[in-house]
C-alpha cells in the first residue's frame, strides 16, 4: 500500500482501470452515466480483483489506515469498513485509522451501483468481501515477510491484535517492522478468509469505538463549512423563488456597494454574489434586484396538487405488478374497503446544508466537499470546464448529514460550484454555500405522492388488493434512468408496494407519473418513505376488518418472506405483544418493511395528549440486516431513523402556496424535539446472510406503526401526513 514518507507499499502493481472494470461483479447495475463508467462496469463479470494497495496502508509506527470509498455522513461506514479490514488483518482496534478515497471510479467504484457513489444503504454490502480480502491479503504478505526474516515456516507464525509472533522462538513484532519487506512481495492471488465463528471484531459490540468520534468531539474533523483559504471568496446564489423560474434581468448596483462584496455574476441557476465572508455575501444578495421569468414555473399549491392527483388515481395507471384477477375478486362478495393517503413534499434538512470548495488553476479543478457521488460530480465539473474527468480532483470531506440530499442525479451542486469558479479569475478559491433557507426553499424534495386503495375481506382473510398511486419520478429522464426504469416503469416509485411481503393472490399495483417543475430526489428510504406507510396502514385496516390480530394476521401471510416474519416475531417477543391494547390510555401499533434487503419490524406505544397530538412513548424494533458488522452502529442507525421518521411523520412538510414554499427554517419546518423522543429498544436478529443496508431501513416502519396505534385507540389512521397539521 502506498504510504508516503511514513508508510510502505504492500503491493508493487497499482490497480489498473482495466482490471477494476474487469471484475466489477455480477450484481453491478449499469447507470446511463454520460462518462460511460456505469456501462463498462455493467459489462464486467466475476469477482472484483482486490489490490491491498488501494485499500490498506501500514505505517512504520504500526498504524493501519483503511482507504474508504464511501462517504461518511454520520451513518458509520468509516467504522464499519475499518472493522472489516481489521478483522481479517488481525489488527488491534487502537491502531486503526480511516482516510477517504480519492475520486477514482476505476479503483473505487461501488460495484452495486456502477459508479463511485454512496447510496441505497450499500456501503457495507458492497465492501464487505472486498475489504475482507484486502485485509487477508495484507496479513498474508506480512506473515510471509516475517517468516523470511526469522527463517521459520509461515505456518508457524501467528497474528493477533496487531502483533506478529513465533511461539517457538519467542519472537514478536508489530506490523510496521515488516511493512517494507512485505511491499516487495507479490500480492497473493488467493487467501483463506476467516470462518465467522473466529471473528473477534465483526459482530461484537464496540460501543464508543467509532473511528471518527474523537475528531468530531474535539473539532479536528474537517467539514466543508470549515474550509478556508487565503483570498477565498464566499459565494451565495440568488435562485428563483418559484420552481422553474429563470433570470429575466438583474441590477447589482446596490449589491456592489456592500462592503466586502467583490463581484456579481449570472450563472445557469441564478445570480452569484461573491464576497470576502459569509455576512457580506448575505447582505449583498439581499440587496440584489432580480426580475424573474416565471412563465414555466410551478404555480399550483399543495392542496391543489393533492386533489388533482387523487382524482387521477380514480383511473388505472401503468401496471407495475399484478397477479390473479383483482377486479373479479373485488366483485366476488365480502367487505370492500377503500382508503387513500397523501404525502407532502419533504426537505432533507441535513444539519450542514449544501456547500463546496474549489480552485480552478486553468488546467485542473480541485474540489473539496462532502461529495456523495464522486463519479457523477467529477463528470459535472469536467463538463463545465471542458476538461477530461482525470483533470478533476475531489477530496471527499466529512458531511454533516445528507439523507439523500448530497447524492444528486443531476450533480447540480457540483455544476454550480464549477460555474461560480469559472466565472472568476483563474486561481481564485471559492466556497459556495447554501443557507438553511436556500436548502428548505431549494427543492429536490421527497416527491409529493398519493395512494388510493381498494381491498376485499371475505371469510376472515384478505382476498383482493388494488393500489393506484401518483407522484413524480426523479429517475425518468435522469442519468440513472436505466438503473430503475424499464418499459417506462420506474420501480423506485412503487418499491415496497408493487410486491408485498404478504401472500395475496389477487393483486394489482399501478402508477401515474406526475409532471411538475418542482425538482425531486431520493429521501431517506426513497420509495419506501411513502409506500411503507400506505401498505402497512392498509394491511392493518384489512386485518382489523377480517377480525385478525395485527401480528398474527401478518405472520399468516408471510409464507414467502421468512426473514420478514423472523423480524416480526422478534419484535413481538421483545415488546411482549399481547394485542394492540395497552394500559394507561395507550395502544400499540405494528409495522414491518423490507427496504434495501434489510427487514425491520417496529411496535410503537402511543397515546393522545390533551392537545390532541399523538405522544409516542416507546418503540421496539427488530432488524435483520444479515451479518451484523457493528451491532452498536446498527442500533444507533435504527434509533436515529426512528427519530428522523417520527419528526417528519408528526410535523414536517414543505407546503406550496401558489408554487412558493411556505416554510423557511426549523422554526416552521418542524423537527422532533428531545423531550418528544421516545424510549427505544432494538434487537439485532442473528443472521448468516451477507450484510445489507442499515442507514435507511429504520425509517419506513415507524410512521405506520404510530398510525396503527392511533387506530387502536379508536381514532382514524391519518390519511394525510404530517399527522399534526397547523
Amino acid at each position: 500500500m502506498t504510504m508516503g514518507a511514513q508508510h510502505t507499499t504492500l503491493s508493487r502493481r497499482p490497480l489498473s482501470r482495466r482490471d477494476a472494470l474487469k471484475g466489477a461483479g455480477a450484481l453491478v447495475i449499469g447507470l446511463s452515466l454520460p462518462f460511460g463508467a456505469g456501462k463498462a462496469l455493467a459489462q464486467a463479470k466475476g469477482p472484483a480483483p482486490v489490490d491491498p494497495n488501494a485499500f490498506i496502508r501500514i505505517g512504520a509506527d504500526d498504524v493501519v489506515t483503511v482507504i474508504v470509498k464511501h462517504t461518511e455522513m454520520g451513518q458509520g461506514p468509516y467504522t464499519g469498513l475499518a472493522t472489516i479490514a481489521a478483522e481479517e488483518l488481525d489488527a488491534d482496534w487502537a491502531q486503526m485509522r480511516v482516510q477517504s478515497a480519492p475520486a477514482n471510479v476505476a479503483i473505487y467504484a461501488n460495484t452495486l451501483l456502477g459508479a463511485q457513489l454512496t447510496g441505497g444503504s450499500t456501503a457495507i454490502a458492497n465492501s464487505f468481501d472486498q475489504l475482507r480480502r484486502a485485509g487477508a491479503m495484507a496479513r498474508a504478505m506480512l506473515v510471509q515477510a516475517a517468516a523470511a526474516e526469522w527463517k521459520v515456516p509461515a505456518a508457524d507464525i501467528a497474528v493477533g491484535k496487531g502483533v506478529i509472533s513465533h511461539k517457538a522462538s519467542g519472537r514478536s513484532a508489530g506490523f510496521g517492522k515488516f511493512a517494507a519487506a512485505a511491499a516487495k512481495l507479490p500480492a497473493p492471488k488467493q487467501v483463506r478468509l476467516k470462518d465467522p465463528s473466529a471473528f473477534t471484531l465483526i459482530g461484537k459490540d464496540q460501543s464508543g469505538r467509532r473511528v471518527d468520534s474523537a475528531d468530531k468531539s474535539t473539532g479536528r474533523a474537517k467539514f466543508t463549512i470549515d474550509m478556508t483559504a487565503p483570498d477565498m471568496l464566499t459565494v451565495l446564489v440568488a435562485r428563483s423563488p418559484r420552481f422553474g423560474g429563470t433570470v429575466k434581468s438583474f441590477d447589482a448596483a446596490e449589491t456592489l456597494k456592500v462592503k466586502g462584496v467583490v463581484a456579481v455574476r449570472q450563472i445557469s441557476s441564478g445570480v452569484a454574489v461573491y464576497a470576502r465572508g459569509m455576512w457580506p455575501a448575505i447582505k449583498g444578495r439581499k440587496a440584489l434586484k432580480v426580475a424573474w421569468d416565471d412563465s414555466k414555473a410551478e404555480r399550483r399549491g399543495t392542496d391543489e396538487m393533492i386533489a388533482a392527483y387523487l382524482e387521477q388515481t380514480r383511473k388505472p395507471g401503468r401496471v407495475h405488478h399484478a397477479s390473479g384477477d383483482v377486479d373479479k375478486a373485488l366483485a366476488a362478495g365480502g367487505e370492500v374497503i377503500e382508503a387513500d393517503y397523501a404525502f407532502p413534499y419533504l426537505a432533507h434538512a441535513p444539519m450542514e446544508p449544501l456547500d463546496g470548495f474549489i480552485v480552478w488553476d486553468g488546467t485542473t479543478a480541485r474540489a473539496r466537499f462532502g461529495s456523495q457521488g464522486q463519479t457523477i460530480d467529477q463528470g459535472a465539473i469536467a463538463r463545465v470546464f471542458g476538461i477530461p474527468m482525470e483533470k478533476v480532483e475531489i477530496e471527499t470531506l466529512l458531511a454533516g448529514g445528507s439523507f439523500g440530499r448530497r447524492a444528486q442525479a443531476t450533480a447540480h451542486l457540483a455544476a454550480e460550484l464549477a460555474e461560480v469558479a469559472k466565472a472568476m479569475p483563474v486561481g481564485t478559491p471559492v466556497k459556495l454555500v447554501w443557507t438553511r433557507e436556500d436548502d428548505i426553499h431549494g427543492g429536490y424534495y421527497r416527491p409529493l405522492f398519493v395512494h388510493r386503495f381498494r381491498g376485499a375481506v371475505k371469510d376472515g382473510r384478505i382476498t383482493a388488493w388494488s393500489n393506484t398511486m401518483m407522484g413524480q419520478s426523479f429517475m425518468i429522464g435522469s442519468p440513472f434512468e436505466s438503473f430503475a426504469v424499464k418499459d417506462g416503469i420506474d420501480s423506485i416509485m412503487s418499491e415496497g408496494a408493487a410486491e408485498l411481503l404478504y401472500d395475496i393472490a389477487d393483486f394489482r399495483c399501478d402508477v401515474h407519473v406526475a409532471q411538475s417543475p418542482v425538482p425531486t430526489l431520493w429521501w431517506r428510504s426513497v420509495g419506501h418513505t411513502h409506500t411503507g406507510y400506505a401498505v402497512e396502514c392498509f394491511v392493518d385496516q384489512l386485518l382489523k376488518a377480517a377480525g385478525q390480530d395485527p401480528v398474527a394476521g401478518r405472520l399468516a401471510m408471510m409464507g414467502k418472506a421468512p426473514r420478514a416474519a423472523g423480524a416480526l416475531k422478534a419484535v413481538a417477543e421483545l415488546a411482549q405483544w399481547k394485542g394492540p391494547q395497552a394500559a394507561n390510555g395507550r395502544a400499540r401499533g405494528v409495522a414491518v418493511v423490507e427496504s434495501f434487503n434489510t427487514f425491520v419490524a417496529q411496535i410503537a406505544e402511543v397515546s393522545v395528549g390533551a392537545d390532541g397530538e399523538p405522544r409516542v412513548h416507546k418503540v421496539w424494533a427488530a432488524v435483520d440486516c444479515g451479518i451484523a458488522v457493528n451491532p452498536d452502529i446498527i442500533r444507533a442507525q435504527v434509533e436515529g431513523g426512528i427519530g428522523y421518521a417520527l419528526g417528519h411523520a408528526l410535523y414536517a412538510e414543505v407546503p406550496l402556496v401558489e408554487g412558493l414554499p411556505a416554510v423557511s427554517n426549523f422554526n416552521d419546518y418542524r423537527s422532533l424535539r428531545i423531550n418528544e423522543m421516545p424510549e427505544i429498544e432494538v434487537v439485532v436478529v442473528r443472521s448468516a446472510e451477507p450484510p445489507t443496508g442499515i442507514g435507511e431501513p429504520g425509517v419506513p416502519p415507524l410512521a405506520p406503526a404510530v398510525a396503527n396505534a392511533l387506530a387502536a385507540l379508536g381514532g382514524k389512521r391519518p390519511a394525510r401526513l404530517p399527522m399534526v397539521r397547523a
